[in-house]
């Protein structure tokens, strides 16, 4: 397959991913060799924008669990977002890659605030956008801004790069051995079968929006490459019913 299947492509990137084998961190080594991985993608004429996550620094969920205010925990991870776009942005930038973060948050000494227009011209200029600080509003997940992103910008898919597991199973399969691999299934079937893929919120907007999502490993160097030209690798979530 040498034409790739993609124009313009969200990649949701999971904090841990970051993290490494760590677990918690930024991992320098690990942020150096995703960057080098979406650069192969924008060499080959693709749009990327970017997501990331922020699970690796904080996770609201866990704030609000130990008693916190639960807007203000889900604003703190907002900010873990921000501190994990600027990394990659510094990584892409390294490797030759023109970046721009945008920032549900405006902050304007670091990065640009959340411009829907511009952040297209910034796509079709073969620059690559990093949405950071999520939807900008507490409650609401960053796979949901991976979402909402991919439907402002139209873009054609979502490719979710997961640590330590390559597509969506059954069941977890660290834990139970039986778990089988999905290789296709639909938004419908994750929200009915309550699979942790992406919350309910997410996978609905995806579903109306009609927008597909790709889950794969990023474990394997060049699976974000392989992915972004539609090859076969990890679960493919159809965007309809």
């Amino acid at each position: 397959m040498n034409t790739p299947k993609y124009k313009r492509i969200v990649f949701k990137l999971s904090g841990e991913a970051l993290a490494g084998e760590e677990g918690f961190g930024i991992n320098p080594t690990v942020v150096n060799s995703i960057a080098k991985q979406v650069k192969e993608v924008v060499e080959l004429g693709i749009e990327v924008a970017i997501v990331c996550g922020g699970g690796n620094i904080w996770r609201g969920k866990i704030g609000s669990e130990m008693g916190m205010d639960r807007a203000n925990a889900d604003y703190m991870g907002m900010l873990a977002t921000v501190m994990n776009s600027l990394s990659l942005q510094d990584s892409l930038e390294n490797v030759g890659v023109p970046t721009r973060v945008q920032s549900s948050i405006e902050m304007r000494q670091v990065a640009e605030p959340y411009i829907r227009r511009r952040a297209i011209r910034h796509l079709e200029k073969g620059r690559v956008v990093i949405f950071a600080a999520g939807t900008g509003n507490p409650y609401f997940s960053t796979d949901t801004t991976a979402a909402l992103r991919a439907a402002e910008i139209e873009a054609d898919v979502i490719l979710m790069g997961k640590n330590n597991v390559d597509g969506v199973y059954t069941a977890d399969p660290k834990t139970d051995a039986t778990a089988t691999k999905f290789e296709e299934l639909s938004y419908l079937e994750i929200i009915s079968s309550g699979l942790e893929v992406m919350d309910t919120t997410a996978s609905s907007l995806s579903m109306d929006n009609d927008i597909p999502l790709v889950v794969f490993s990023l474990n394997e160097e060049g699976n974000i490459k392989r992915a972004a030209m539609g090859e076969k690798i990890g679960t493919t979530v159809r965007g309809k019913y």
